[in-house]
């Protein structure tokens, strides 16, 4: 059976050169590999795994899929880090992330792409929120979550989290690779965001809706 969790990475042997100095001054993008599944029993949710195996966030959801108001995204002894709020009288599936137990500042913004054209790629918009939106511009989400094939673009088309197939195993466990200019725990945190709009399938009806959450 294959393994859920990523094989540790060989480091690479140091280089002198101008191009190896400036990767080292800019830490490479996190390879996570994320279970869709809660370790907890009759419980729904997400473990995920860091590079090394180790387990690195934990999501456990007690009420069901449609009646789900937030998510919230921990870390291995259970602290909120991130919470996940569905946004409340909206025409589209529309979340908002916020900081800690969500009693704290918005940090991102994320719309579901409403288009009349079955060819577009995009998915979902996000925006940044608070003290960020001054100086961030919004991200785009390309691509297919239930094919586990989608990257988040800046403004410049770089991808700053990617969602990857992991062979052998199934779309419940999938890479995620989160660039430090968006963190670890935000692509996370935007992969809840997708899993909620998307669990269905992109075929998902965009009129039912949760009112009253």
């Amino acid at each position: 059976m294959a393994r859920v969790h990523p094989n540790a990475i060989a480091p690479e042997p140091a280089a002198t050169t101008t191009t190896s100095r400036a990767a080292e001054e800019e830490p490479p993008p996190a390879l996570l590999t994320v279970w869709r599944k809660s370790l907890l029993f009759n419980c729904d949710g997400f473990t995920v795994f860091d590079a090394r195996g180790d387990l690195a966030f934990r999501v456990d959801c007690y009420a069901s899929a449609r009646r789900r108001a937030e998510v919230v995204l921990m870390d291995v002894a259970g602290k909120p880090l991130l919470t996940v709020r569905r946004k409340r009288l909206s025409l589209t599936d529309h979340w908002v992330i916020y900081d800690g137990d969500g009693t704290a500042r918005p940090l991102l913004s994320v719309r579901r792409h409403v288009s009349l054209r079955s060819s577009s790629k995009t998915l979902a918009h996000v925006t940044p929120l608070g003290s960020a939106a001054a100086s961030a511009a919004e991200y785009v989400v390309e691509g297919s979550y239930g094919r586990r094939a989608c990257a988040v673009r800046d403004a410049r088309g770089d991808a700053v989290a990617e969602v990857r197939r992991k062979e052998s195993v199934g779309d419940d466990v999938f890479r995620l690779v989160a660039d430090p200019r968006l963190g670890e725990p935000l692509a996370m945190g935007l992969v809840i965001a997708l899993d909620e709009m998307f669990r269905g399938g992109s075929a998902r009806s965009l009129l039912r809706r949760t009112w009253s959450a």
